[in-house]
């Protein structure tokens, strides 16, 4: 038998036990403040790199060993809010993105029903289309539409062709289709760090046609920090908010195991990254997810895992402060 630190000590080894994501409980949303969820969908990327659909498994290897209490929030998120890992969305015709999306939006239906805010890791970016479709004018949103904190390289407001290499519901285009849909309120919404892969000079004319509020690399470099928060906590204000984090965001020496990497322009480093999440700290955050990593590609010691795994530990801690 062994004690309460002993467990603890055993609870910190990654290779030991059955893997849940962060040690949490596998059973289902019911109850829950918090629903953690895999989403292995690599069909929307519409490109030859696929291996994003392992993203879950890789960090179920490695959250064990994420912190246990946030130094910051000064919480222990475990404590403060019931949160379980209700498992993967399943997909039995994984190659066919327009069944995986509506697979994905059933799930979350579910776990919207259930009054758990759910805090995933894809999969690629398309994997947002199919949970905002469940959430956005939900349980959760209060019937409202919700507003994105979206931290990206790119738009993924795809207007120019109606498929992404025929995805239709792509990681290309969700930004787009929700809004048309009446899921979310791109006006109340934000898309940051935007710098990459532009194969037109008007390659952001498509989020500015639809009032996203955009603060690219190269403004976020000149205007710092502190002025974007504020500027994020105004815009999303008492809106429900999901969050979106593409790693991409990420300078590549942050975070190399991802798709579409954008080497030429610095990315946000972490501390960046992490501030930029957090002026969602207090707000009506009905979920977030994390997106778009590559375990193939990783380093031998799984940096892009470890910081996909902090980067879901602040959602995480930002939900369970609320909760508590």
């Amino acid at each position: 038998m062994t004690d309460r630190y002993e467990q603890s000590m055993m609870d910190n080894l990654y290779w030991w036990g059955i893997p849940t994501l962060f040690r949490c409980p596998n059973q289902g949303p019911e109850g829950q403040d918090i629903a953690l969820v895999g989403v292995p969908h690599s069909a929307g990327n519409g490109t030859t790199e696929r291996d994003q659909h392992l993203g879950p498994r890789a960090l179920r290897h490695v959250s064990a060993v994420q912190r246990r209490v946030h130094s910051v929030f000064e919480i222990d998120p475990w404590n403060c809010a019931k949160i379980a890992d209700v498992g993967d969305v399943p997909f039995p015709r994984a190659n066919d993105n327009e069944d995986c999306i509506e697979r994905i939006t059933a799930f979350y239906k579910n776990i919207d029903a259930a009054g758990a805010r759910p805090v995933s890791i894809g999969g690629d970016h398309s994997i947002t289309g199919g949970i905002v479709q469940a959430l956005g004018r939900g349980k959760l949103a209060g019937g409202e539409p919700v507003s994105f904190l979206h931290l990206d390289a790119h738009t993924d407001v795809f207007t120019k062709v109606d498929h992404f290499l025929g995805a239709k519901k792509s990681a290309a285009h969700w930004g787009a289709y929700l809004a048309d849909q009446g899921q979310v309120d791109p006006t109340r919404s934000m898309q940051i760090g935007l710098r990459g892969h532009p194969r037109s000079l008007d390659w952001l004319q498509p989020s500015y046609d639809y009032g996203y509020n955009i603060v690219t690399m190269r403004e976020f470099r000149q205007r710092g920090l502190e002025d974007v928060v504020a500027q994020t906590k105004e815009v999303l204000g008492d809106r429900p908010v999901y969050i979106t984090f593409d790693l991409d965001c990420l300078d590549p020496t942050v975070a190399p195991a991802v798709s579409n990497l954008e080497p030429g322009e610095k990315g946000f480093d972490i501390d960046e990254a992490v501030g930029i999440l957090r002026a969602a700290r207090g707000l009506n955050i009905v979920g977030g997810d994390v997106v778009c990593m590559m375990p193939t590609k990783d380093s031998p010691n799984n940096i892009t895992a470890l910081t996909a795994a902090a980067v879901m530990f602040e959602m995480i801690s930002m939900i369970a402060e609320n909760a508590s």
